[in-house]
């Protein structure tokens, strides 16, 4: 019986499946062992089905790997360098056993020189020296191209995330993003590292090995070729089997990433709401897809080096026994040193061999990975503007929206033939109820998207014909989300002018009553602020109306600036607002009353048309849609 189950194991199969079934027929496997396997099995089987599938993503691989080649080009004369020592320290580790070789023929010799000896192993030592340093210095050039090569990449997507347009991020999570610019990066620059010298290295191996052997026994070494065909053949199928998982590994990686980085950004949420658990399950069912895409995949990678070392040791086997026979044929006694540097050659042969496998699998990764990040590289980005020269000299701030019409996606327009104008100076309050389009009309007003038709003029100028640049310069913003980065008080408030003054901080700090609240702290207007710092979000806000103020844009976009802070640090806010707003034209996407009573218009939204317009009291005489929007906030115990 346990003959009968070891032939069943040992039998040629042509995949994992048929192991699978092999596997579980045999009597002296364990059942548990099977259930691991058998998932395995069951995804190799959907891989083999999917194969007309498969061959399409081939050129999008093609095309990263090429795309790669085309990113070391900057330091090629670095990796060119690298592979001839490579080349160079290979070739001397592999002339070593030959040497030596001869130093034991002259040991076994009855005209044993000792000197000959001395010379021999004085060579030996010398080649093996050199063959040391060239190594060293490979992997010196390596690295340096490793890491040339990974900053190049993390700069190319850094520039790149200031260009691609909003609509992006919308469809995509940070936490991917940032897996992009840390672990697939990190994963090319390692694959890089040490994989492009290790092929060439086992490359010259495979090449230079056998010449050699030629030297010795031309016999032994057409027996010793029979394993490259055998051993390639194997990494060929494993590496074409395989690649999928690497892929999926990879995208998984991505989206647990995504996952945790939005798990702990709003750890605070998670907790009020008791949502642990159930971001708990999402982790746990996201990790353990990426248990079983890098299962599948290391689980078919490892079998390439049993399997080659196996061959190996076969060809090993066979090797001594033909050498015995040759040595006995030809009455040669002498020839047992040759036999023995075969040998060792035979080891040195299973090496590359092994590695190429080993490397298949680095080389897979890194070409998952340099997919993903080439494939963000490459996203399209926001139209080049610098041909577009159209400027206002003098900045009155008259807004029209003509006809707009615009949606997210062509087929579902959500603003419809959008008529309307501000004129100068006015204070323009939009109302509606959540999806009206308010927040939109300031992402059009902003060119964060381009509108589908009609056409938005700030001063009879086309807001089509401005660069972004110099069309956001025109505007300031102060929005609900408020955002401080890690810097000090200073830096953060002149963020959007940079060559702000002191003496313009500190007036800007004052109008937007904060001052007070900042020299009270021990390093003033050099305090270290962050994101999480413990400022309240009114203070918070204060300091973001402050960064407008210096800022000193001749228009303005308030984005519910006053929905999350009391009553009073409202009326502080909004004391800061209407010096901020004095002489600008102003629009104010507001729910509260105290921020839009005073408007000089009300642009009352629904479904992504004006429905209404006027100003409070008009609207109110009106006893339409604004009404019915006022009365509601009463009615809920809320302000609208």
């Amino acid at each position: 019986m346990a003959k009968n189950n070891k032939d069943t194991l040992n039998k040629k199969s042509n995949s994992p499946v048929e192991d699978l079934e092999k596997f579980e027929n045999s009597p002296v496997i364990d059942e548990s062992i099977v259930e691991s396997i058998e998932p395995v099995a069951e995804d190799a089987l959907s891989e083999t089905k999917s194969k007309k599938k498969n061959k399409k993503e081939k050129p999008a691989k093609k095309a990263s790997m090429k795309t790669l080649f085309k990113t070391i080009a900057p330091v090629k004369w670095l990796v060119i360098i690298g592979v001839v020592l490579a080349i160079f320290s290979t070739v001397l580790s592999i002339v070593g056993p030959r040497i030596l070789n001869e130093m034991m023929e002259v040991l076994a010799s009855p005209n044993f020189s000792l000197e000959r000896v001395n010379t021999i192993g004085l060579f030996l030592v010398a080649i093996f020296l050199v063959a040391m340093f060239l190594s060293y210095f490979e992997g010196f050039l390596m690295s340096k191209v490793s890491t040339t090569i990974t900053k190049n990449l993390r700069t190319s997507i850094s520039k790149k995330i200031n260009k691609l347009p909003l609509k992006y991020y919308d469809k995509t999570s940070f936490g991917d993003i940032i897996s992009r610019v840390t672990n697939d990066v990190d994963t090319v620059g390692r694959g890089l590292n040490g994989s492009i010298t290790s092929l060439i290295s086992s490359i010259t191996m495979i090449i230079a090995i056998p010449i050699i052997m030629l030297t010795i026994s031309w016999e032994l070494t057409l027996i010793a070729l029979v394993e490259i065909p055998l051993s390639f053949g194997i990494v060929l199928l494993i590496v074409k089997f395989n690649q999928k998982f690497y892929t999926a590994q990879q995208k998984s990686l991505g989206e647990l990433n995504g996952h945790i980085e939005e798990i702990y950004s709003a750890h605070n949420v998670v907790k009020a709401f008791n949502g642990e658990e159930r971001a708990s399950v999402t982790f746990n069912k996201l990790n353990t897809t990426l248990k079983n895409s890098a299962r599948k995949a290391q689980f078919t990678s490892s079998l390439m080096h049993p399997i080659i070392n196996t061959i190996g040791n076969i060809i090993y086997v066979v090797i001594c026994l033909a050498g015995a026979w040759i040595a006995m044929k030809n009455n040669n006694p002498l020839f047992i040193t040759s036999i023995i540097t075969f040998l060792t050659y035979i080891r040195m042969f299973n090496q590359p061999i092994s590695q190429i496998g080993m490397l298949a699998g680095n080389l897979q990764m890194m070409s998952a990975a340099s997919e993903r990040v080439f494939k963000f590289i490459e996203e399209d980005e926001e139209p080049d503007e610098s041909h577009k020269t159209a400027q206002i000299k003098d900045v009155k701030g008259k807004v029209q929206f003509k006809n707009v019409d615009f949606g997210y996606t062509p087929d579902k327009q959500i603003i419809h033939k959008f008529n309307f104008t501000a004129m100068p100076g006015q204070k323009i309050a939009i109302v509606g109820p959540t999806g009206a389009g308010k927040t939109t009309m300031v992402n059009l007003l902003m060119r964060f998207y381009e509108i589908d038709g009609g056409e938005i003029l700030i001063d009879g100028v086309p807001t089509k014909d401005m660069n972004r640049s110099y069309l956001r310069s025109l505007f300031g913003m102060v929005l609900q989300d408020t955002w401080l980065f890690e810097g000090t008080i200073k830096e953060n408030i002149a963020f959007g002018n940079p060559n702000a003054t002191d003496e313009e901080i500190v007036n800007a700090c004052k109008m937007a009553n904060v001052d007070h609240f900042i020299r009270t702290e021990p390093q003033g207007y050099n305090m270290v602020m962050k994101e999480d710092s413990a400022i309240s979000q009114g203070q918070k806000q204060l300091f973001t109306i402050a960064r407008a103020m210096v800022q000193n844009s001749p228009m303005l976009i308030l984005d519910e600036a006053t929905s999350s802070v009391d009553t009073r640090t409202e009326m502080l806010i909004q004391t800061a607002m209407d010096r901020l707003m004095k002489g600008r034209t102003s629009f104010v996407i507001a729910h509260r009353l105290s921020t839009i009573k005073n408007a000089d218009q009300i642009i009352v939204m629904k479904d992504g048309s004006i429905v209404e317009t006027g100003n409070h009291q008009t609207l109110m005489e009106k006893g339409g849609f604004y009404k019915e929007l006022y009365n509601s906030q009463f009615e809920n115990g809320e302000e609208f």
